[in-house]
């Protein structure tokens, strides 16, 4: 009896464990004057067996998100407002945000921001129709093919999305550029093309950027601000506690399509989801 008592602490201690490094529920409570910045990929179902499905989040699980956001009074921006404003953002306040620039944005999470009175930012590539893997760029073996076939927005529907007012465009350099991998005149280039692309096509001002990847070296912000932007996003988790953070390396909060509710209330709550991520 002693030894299966003993075996079941052992093994509620173990479990205790795992659950505090996988939830990092003991991390603090960062307040909610500092504002949160959000970052998804694809609002679409998951597929069986796709290794991506942590950038696709359900349309179900975009709506309670929102739904919880909406009725706990958290106020929406565009990045671009939040950054040029950062100080005196208010309580409760988050910027969503979308990279790449897939079609789901528009045939399933444009109803949803409209239906919760939210808007978006979204990071496009300016060049979105070369048949390129993005995702090999970062990883030589991620060359399944898999995001290049994912349908990517037409520059019409960029435009529809643009005139419900509920997005803004940022720049994500023209090919999504591993930045880390690149000479600085191709980085020049990349940034500076991807902003000229995007206000001439879309006649609208461009003012924010995000990294591809999330890969930047220690050059990089000062050559984003050079081309005429004024913020940036990382994919760094966190939420930023200071009054007047770095606007060219803004942490995001990963929104992943593998987690629960109670984990995302726990992301926008500490910023973090387990001890590391």
């Amino acid at each position: 009896m002693n030894l299966m008592w003993e075996t079941m602490a052992l093994g509620a201690a173990a479990g205790g464990v795992w659950y505090s490094s996988r939830f990092a529920w003991w991390r603090p409570s960062v307040a909610v004057r500092h504002p949160r910045i959000l970052m998804y990929h694809m609002i679409q179902s998951h597929r069986t067996g796709s290794p991506s499905n942590g950038l696709r989040v359900p349309p179900p699980m975009f709506e309670a998100q929102l739904h919880w956001l909406r009725s706990e009074g958290w106020n929406f921006q565009f990045t671009s407002e939040l950054a040029d404003h950062w100080p005196t953002a208010g309580e409760k306040t988050v910027a969503i945000t979308f990279d790449d620039g897939y079609r789901d944005n528009l045939t399933n999470a444009l109803p949803l921001l409209e239906k919760y009175d939210a808007r978006a930012t979204l990071y496009l590539v300016a060049d979105r129709t070369s048949d390129r893997d993005w995702s090999s760029q970062k990883k030589a073996h991620h060359n399944s093919g898999e995001l290049r076939n994912e349908p990517k927005l037409t520059d019409a529907e960029v435009d529809t999305l643009l005139a419900s007012g509920r997005f803004e465009l940022g720049g994500h350099t023209v090919t999504h550029l591993n930045m880390t991998r690149a000479d600085r005149p191709t980085k020049e280039r990349e940034l500076r093309e991807s902003r000229n692309q995007l206000e001439n096509r879309f006649q609208t001002k461009i003012k924010t950027f995000a990294y591809p990847f999330g890969l930047y070296g220690s050059e990089d912000p000062d050559l984003v601000r050079q081309a005429g932007y004024s913020s940036a996003v990382t994919t760094h988790s966190g939420i930023h506690t200071e009054s007047n953070p770095d606007r060219f390396q803004l942490r995001r909060i990963k929104v992943s399509g593998r987690e629960s509710m109670s984990e995302f209330r726990l992301r926008i709550r500490t910023g973090w989801r387990a001890w590391n991520k």
